[in-house]
């Protein structure tokens, strides 16, 4: 048991936080949804539901992700975060798909709201809890990253660079830009149904938040699709863990390196040149060197480096 919860506590925040904040609001949105009879606000409700079940199963393969690899799982269990997204993303396209449904009916039979106010007040909630964990998502994207940015440029650091943070962090983060307008949709749409004649916008709001939320399911479906597969590191983070090998003295260039990502988390196997004249005891203890400088890196899994002669040519250059 004690095992369990030091692997909760390497859980991913994001996630946890995120489906916390979605179930209260899922039922704030379902009280709001069945004392108005509004639609918008019913696909709100539902567009909550399936962020809170998503981002549970996402924190709970995060959760899993950090066990320790096994004689029989020798890489670990990094993929395991991927799995768990990929049922996410059935979660939401079940959930879009019935949200379209009652758009559709809307605009064929619209329906008379009531509650205003109540709506009002619990779709602003909505847009304040929502935001809040959106921004935390962000802040969480700059940190993976180490793009550094703060203030007011966490917002675009955090657009540019989510395809490189850990899988649940991308998904609380695509999740809740979409959670964030549709709650501003939703709002929209019932300010115009109460104080304008257009009564289709209910309909037509249902539909959108359907919409997003389809969009959603494609862009976090084809990225954890990819780490099923296995994807390369971005170029940066090949850069980085390059200067570290050549940062050796005793290492005169890279001759071959792949870097594969699972989760959050890096494989590093390369070939290094050394100066020539080592005996295979001093080649093998700068490799242990080497080795133990790239696993400081908390993003490093394992590391396996095979040892060459300088052959003369440069074939990696520092960025």
């Amino acid at each position: 048991m004690g095992n369990f919860w030091a692997l909760v506590k390497k859980g991913n925040t994001s996630s946890a936080t995120a489906a916390l904040g979605n179930t209260g609001l899922a039922i704030i949105k379902a009280i709001g949804a069945s004392f108005s009879g509004s639609g918008t606000m019913f696909a709100s409700a539902m567009h909550s539901v399936a962020d809170a079940v998503n981002q549970g199963f996402v924190f709970l393969g995060s959760v899993l992700a950090e066990r320790q690899p096994t004689k029989r799982f020798p890489t670990g269990f990094g993929r395991v975060v991927n799995l768990f997204c990929m049922i996410a993303v059935i979660v939401v396209t079940i959930m879009a798909y019935e949200t379209f449904h009652k758009g559709l009916k809307l605009i064929k039979h619209p329906e008379e709201a009531s509650n205003f106010w109540l709506n009002f007040i619990i779709l602003l909630i909505a847009i304040v809890i929502d935001g809040s964990i959106l921004i935390k998502a962000m802040k969480e994207i700059v940190k993976e990253t180490r793009s550094g940015a703060k203030g007011l440029g966490i917002i675009p650091s955090a657009i540019r660079n989510a395809g490189r943070a850990a899988p649940p962090t991308r998904l609380v983060f695509y999740e809740d830009v979409v959670a964030t307008l549709g709650a501003l949709f939703a709002l929209i749409a019932i300010i115009l149904a109460e104080y304008s004649s257009f009564k289709l916008m209910d309909g037509i709001a249902t539909i959108l938040i359907a919409c997003l939320m389809i969009g959603v399911a494609f862009k976090v479906g084809y990225d954890n699709m990819v780490g099923l597969i296995g994807v390369a590191a971005p170029k940066d983070v090949e850069d980085r863990i390059g200067a570290i090998i050549l940062d050796n003295p005793d290492v005169t260039d890279i001759g071959k390196m792949r870097i594969v990502q699972e989760g959050k988390n890096y494989h590093v196997e390369a070939y290094v040149e050394l100066r020539k004249g080592f005996s295979l005891a001093e080649a093998t203890e700068i490799n242990h060197r080497v080795r133990a400088k790239l696993l400081e890196d908390p993003d490093v899994a394992d590391v396996t480096l095979g040892i060459m002669d300088d052959n003369g040519i440069i074939s990696w250059k520092r960025p």
